[in-house]
């Protein structure tokens, strides 16, 4: 066993399920978010991000670029939660929540699509 592809496989995994563990709920009630576990997931995605800067195969830059989208992604989310709390006053209403979801759920599709990759990479590697 090949204890750099255990902790790459544990990240992009974990990077899904809390991707999904934020996005799970009434996509417009503010009550089913909280900060601190969007916070997660971009610090877990970033980690997976770096790991995938390693791979210099063609699997490997779809990987990266699936993780680069989540980012991506994420990083809106988190600008819309801030301008809305903290320069708009606005708070979080069901409009800003939704925006904040939808924008976690494109990068949650992306991780979807990072591990399916790697699904198909494993099933494809020989003994």
């Amino acid at each position: 066993m090949n204890p750099e592809k255990v902790v790459f496989g544990f990240f992009i995994i974990l990077s899904l399920t809390l991707n999904f563990g934020f996005v799970l709920g009434e996509i417009d009630n503010p009550v089913h978010r909280h900060v601190y576990e969007l916070f997660a997931v971009v610090v877990v995605n970033f980690i997976a991000t770096i790991l995938k800067f390693g791979d210099r195969s063609q699997m490997g830059a779809v990987l990266l670029a699936t993780s680069l989208v989540a980012i991506l992604q994420l990083f809106a989310a988190t600008l819309v939660w801030a301008l809305a709390v903290h320069v708009n006053g606005e708070g979080m209403t069901e409009v800003v929540t939704a925006s904040i979801v939808s924008l976690s759920a494109g990068a949650m599709l992306a991780n979807v699509i990072s591990v399916i990759l790697l699904i198909i990479e494993t099933v494809m590697l020989r003994r």
